[in-house]
């Protein structure tokens, strides 16, 4: 018998290859050196292999690990502070962005990249400034990192709506230059497990030669450009402004819409727009909760898939969505298209768990790594309790419902174990080889710290947070 690191058995195994979910049942899967060696008939593994851990998951399905492809985890200190208002990035946002200091914006992401693994979320898809403690805090915990760090050209400030951004060309290249460093340092570490994109902002945050400079960057190095995208109406009319085309026509003009390009949001983009950039070879991410709640609007990616294009799912921020739990985003990537296209049938509930595996994986460039269990890829992958009240009743005939209880039904909880490249990451609610409670509660040490510094200037703005906060309604 040959032995090797990890042999997995369970009822239930949701690979994801094929068209579908891949289901397959009474099989075990075999992990040896971090990847995925076989998956075949117990009897059969069991004959073979020799396992030096054993994972017997008696009332478990197992799925691969979820891409949470688009975070601002940095902002997570800011949770709560940003909805229910229109002008969210300045008049939400702003006040309190104003004034966090790097230490602060450490916690806050720590804090979150453990709420997302407690979900199941095994591939971070961050995307801030001072990365480099963020990709040491990823290291650490041993999740997967699809690391950006922010390139932005435009000072920061409040703008009042219909002023243009004033360019900082000094601080752009700062910006580029940290990302640049961030790649030479960070990218293929630990085993290949971080990978290191470019960041742009946005195209209204850069002008037009640093965004090519960026490309060109991004294509010696092989990596990707992962950039907000014709998000909202405050970016369409900034470019519209300076180069009289909307975002997406003026990035086709200037030749930025390619296989090199993750855009993101696609929000103020009409079905038009979304078929151009899907057709061009980039990729889209999607992210529902945030969108739906900073704007109100269902961004197009069923339009984007129906071009051929791969949409990942993204949670965005906490200021804008509350939470980095990708079975929330699955939920609501189905109910906010069912309601916008007034059909039930539309976005059924396995094609948004492609989106949080396969799909995404394909998305943000991972596509061969990981995002299905399949025989050569990393072993990414994820246990749900299906004995959680949330999971039952379990039926198998004359249809299974454990991908719509998981989509519809799930919150997070029922994620019980995950592994990443092979090794043991979480496990029976806890993330292993940290104190959680340490980085919980250096959070709470800031927050007074944050409320005063930032008082002035949210009540100056004057925005409708503040004015319920006038009217005790908060």
């Amino acid at each position: 018998m040959k032995i090797v690191d990890m042999i997995v058995k369970a009822p239930h195994f949701y690979t994801m290859e094929g068209i579908g979910v891949g289901y397959k049942v009474g099989v075990a899967m075999v992990v040896d050196s971090g990847k995925i060696v076989a998956i075949d008939e117990v009897d059969k593994i069991m004959k073979e292999y020799n396992g030096e851990v054993n994972l017997d998951l008696s009332h478990h399905a197992i799925f691969p690990g979820f891409i949470d492809a688009h975070m601002h985890t940095g902002l997570a200190i800011m949770r709560g502070l940003a909805q229910d208002t229109n002008n969210w990035m300045m008049y939400g946002l702003q006040p309190f962005d104003n004034v966090i200091t790097n230490k602060e914006r450490l916690a806050g992401s720590r804090m979150a990249i453990i709420e997302a693994i407690k979900a199941g979320t095994t591939t971070i898809g961050d995307y801030e400034a001072y990365m480099e403690p963020v990709c040491e805090f990823i290291h650490k915990v041993g999740v997967r990192g699809n690391i950006t760090s922010t390139i932005r050209e435009a000072r920061r400030r409040v703008y009042k709506p219909g002023e243009l951004y004033e360019y900082d060309e000094e601080m752009g290249l700062k910006s580029f230059e940290e990302n640049i460093r961030l790649f030479e340092k960070w990218h293929n570490k630990g085993n290949g497990l971080i990978k290191i994109l470019f960041g742009p902002q946005g195209p209204d945050f850069l002008s037009k030669d640093l965004l090519l400079k960026i490309q060109r960057v991004a294509k010696e190095k092989d990596t990707k450009i992962h950039m907000h995208t014709q998000q909202g109406d405050r970016e369409t009319y900034q470019v519209v402004k300076r180069y009289g085309k909307r975002p997406i026509e003026w990035l086709k003009e200037i030749g930025y819409l390619d296989e090199t390009l993750i855009a993101v949001h696609l929000t103020d983009a009409n079905d038009g727009e979304a078929r151009e950039v899907a057709k061009s070879g980039a990729s889209m991410i999607v992210c529902p909760g945030s969108i739906g709640i900073i704007d109100g609007l269902v961004c197009p990616s069923i339009t984007f898939q129906e071009a051929g294009g791969n949409v990942a799912l993204g949670s965005d921020q906490a200021p804008g969505n509350n939470s980095h739990n990708i079975i929330n985003e699955m939920k609501l990537i189905t109910l906010f298209n069912k309601i916008k296209y007034q059909n039930p049938e539309v976005m059924p509930a396995w094609r948004a768990l492609r989106m949080a595996t396969i799909e995404g994986a394909k998305a943000v460039g991972l596509g061969e790594l990981i995002g299905s269990l399949e025989v050569g890829k990393r072993a990414d992958f994820i246990a749900i309790d299906l004995n959680k009240p949330s999971m039952l009743p379990v039926f198998t005939k004359p249809m299974r419902n454990i991908v719509p209880n998981l989509v519809y039904s799930a919150r997070g909880e029922e994620v019980v174990l995950s592994v990443v490249d092979g090794k043991i990451i979480y496990k029976d609610g806890k993330v292993l080889d940290i104190d959680e409670d340490e980085y919980f509660n250096a959070v709470a040490e800031y927050t007074n710290g944050i409320g005063e510094r930032a008082s002035e200037e949210f009540f100056e703005i004057n925005g409708t947070n503040s004015r319920f906060m006038e009217e005790n309604k908060l």
